[in-house]
């Protein structure tokens, strides 16, 4: 809406809502800016859209209204309070109706965070140009570990949750825990020793870092260059729960595995003992069908032999008879006596069989053999 004066005489006179109008109009030109200072009088309420709060510079208590939509004051998951130093990035506005100037947020970081970011980010790409986080060092988790190890902070819910999680699934479970620091300046070494001595444990299988959510500073022992590397050359394979899922620091890269809380993590590293022996069945089931089937080849096997050899004798007899009758056959076609019965007749004379006529003279005796007997002749 275009904002318009009212001539007075010779003046140009504004009306209270045309000037903040103006005002904001203007306002809205103006580039976002970074805003350092204290929070103080932080104000929300769960019917708010908004979250309020004011800036104060604490070298000579300037206060800077600030107002931020709730929905993204939740999601940064700060947990801000009165006191906290942060960097605000934001917009000057004015709200018209009060002419009450405020600068509405569109992120804010704690206090130095921006320069942790910068180092974790020359860290990472140090460390990923060593290889520390090349997929093909991943190694793959033991499907059945003798013994699980657990790095996690004391009486903390992520080492509730994971011992939980691997009790249920796998009763049988043997975890070993190592409580240690988990947050603060001593929390890095005090991980990495507690590494080593799970690594030098006998049994262990698999090494679980857990630790439950929290804010950006809470987190950074876990993107600690020592643990890293530490979680890199570690002897046995490792699972890093650390933070929610939106959260990644260094080790979950380094690890051979990562879970995105720690009750994912008791998952990972134990089998379901329901989903193994429904398993188990199903391969004892499948063994005995498999045994049963060899068991009935085999029995028809045997009695196709057991009939085999059954019949084998007689077969064996009947080809003997039927090469004798094939023999007898034979030799009975060829015997002198097959040929007497179509007819024929042997003459035997004093010097044996007559084969010509030249050997024979008139008035020999001779001897005629026939199909059903002899009798003698003389010859003419």
């Amino acid at each position: 809406m275009k904002v318009e004066a009212l001539q007075y005489g010779d003046r140009k006179v504004y009306s209270v809502a045309a000037f903040n109008r103006g005002v904001a109009d203007w306002l809205t030109r103006l580039p976002s800016v970074w805003v350092v200072g204290e929070i103080t009088e932080l104000r929300r309420h769960a019917r708010w859209q908004s979250v309020f709060f004011t800036l104060k510079d604490p070298s000579d208590g300037a206060c800077l209204g600030v107002t931020i939509l709730r929905s993204r004051f939740d999601a940064l998951r700060l947990d801000l309070a009165d006191g906290d130093r942060v960097h605000v990035l934001g917009r000057p506005d004015l709200y018209e109706a009060r002419g009450d100037f405020r600068l509405r947020a569109l992120s804010i970081e704690r206090w130095g965070l921006g320069d942790h970011l910068a180092a974790l980010e020359r860290l990472k790409r140090k460390l990923a140009d060593e290889g520390l986080f090349a997929p093909e060092r991943k190694r793959a988790l033991p499907r059945l570990p003798r013994r699980v190890g657990l790095v996690t902070g004391n009486d903390a819910a992520a080492k509730r949750d994971v011992l939980t999680t691997i009790r249920s699934r796998f009763p049988a479970a043997r975890v070993l825990v190592a409580e240690t620091y988990v947050q603060g300046p001593l929390a890095a070494q005090a991980i990495v020793d507690a590494l080593d001595e799970l690594c030098s444990a006998p049994e262990v299988d698999v090494i679980v870092l857990a630790r439950g959510g929290g804010s950006f500073e809470d987190l950074l022992p876990f993107s600690d260059e020592r643990l890293v590397r530490a979680v890199a050359s570690c002897s046995v394979p490792t699972v890093s729960a650390v933070g929610h899922e939106q959260d990644t620091p260094l080790c979950d890269l380094a690890a051979d595995a990562r879970a995105s809380t720690p009750t994912a993590a008791g998952r990972l590293v134990v089998p379901d003992v329901t989903e193994l022996q429904e398993r188990l069945d199903r391969s004892r089931a499948g063994l005995e069908r498999g045994a049963r089937r060899a068991l009935d080849r085999g029995r028809q096997r045997i009695e196709q032999l057991h009939e085999q050899l059954r019949r084998a004798p007689a077969l064996m007899v009947e080809r003997k008879r039927a090469r004798l009758e094939h023999a007898a056959g034979r030799l009975r076609a060829l015997s002198p006596r097959s040929t007497l019965e179509r007819g024929y007749a042997i003459v035997r004379g004093e010097e044996g069989i007559v084969r010509t006529v030249s050997t024979v003279t008139a008035g020999d005796t001779l001897e005629v053999e026939v199909a059903d007997g002899r009798f003698g002749a003389r010859a003419e």
